[in-house]
């Protein structure tokens, strides 16, 4: 019988064994993620492929949802370390606008492991899958890091949040097959624009 992850936060590693064996986990788990949808894959599968017991896997992921929200938050994380400062003669709009389509092509690029990755993270309960919080405060960080906003009003934040709303919806519609690469980056070209341009830092002249 196929063990029932109980709802419990995911264990945090503290040595670099333990650091280790959960980039292993995470490794594999893209692989096979890859190749198969989140249904399909198998716990006991992802700790084979990662070399490590059973238990190891549920101590650091109790449940599906942990492991695959987990492998979106570490991909947030990849992206925060690439953003820089936009050019001088680019909007800030824009410079949102092309952070996010690139990073829609990124994810395009593996639907399988996308799709998983965005269902496990809009399902995971924050009171269990603390990736989610993290996910959605340093996406929101790195928008407003784009957008040139250090010190954000209410406002601010509130519009950021309605655009990655927006933005995951635009996304899943087109891992669903339901739009093309082209629909994609002229809806989201269109929400930057209608949803940032009256933040209340936009500079005036």
């Amino acid at each position: 019988m196929a063990r029932i992850a109980s709802a419990r936060p995911s264990a945090e590693p503290t040595s670099p064994e333990q650091h280790d064996r959960r980039r292993r986990i995470l490794r594999a788990a893209a692989r096979i993620g890859a190749e198969k949808s989140l249904e399909r894959v198998q716990m006991h599968e992802v700790a084979k492929e990662a070399g490590v017991a059973i238990g190891t896997l549920y101590r650091y992921f109790p449940s599906k949802a942990h492991l695959f929200t987990a492998l979106l938050a570490a991909r947030v994380d990849r992206l925060r370390e690439r953003v820089e400062a936009p050019a001088p003669d680019v909007g800030a709009e824009d410079a949102v606008a092309d952070l996010l389509v690139d990073a829609s092509r990124c994810l395009m690029a593996q639907p399988v492991l996308s799709t998983s990755m965005l269902r496990a993270s809009s399902t995971a309960h924050v009171a269990t899958v603390a990736d989610t919080v993290h996910i959605d405060n340093t996406f929101r960080d790195i928008l407003l890091r784009t957008l040139g906003i250090e010190d954000p009003t209410v406002e601010d934040v509130t519009l950021v949040r309605l655009l990655m709303q927006c933005w995951s919806g635009v996304l899943q519609w087109s891992l669903n097959g339901r739009a093309s690469m082209a629909d994609v980056e002229a809806d989201v070209r269109l929400a930057c624009e209608l949803l940032l341009a009256p933040r209340s830092n936009t500079p005036h002249p």
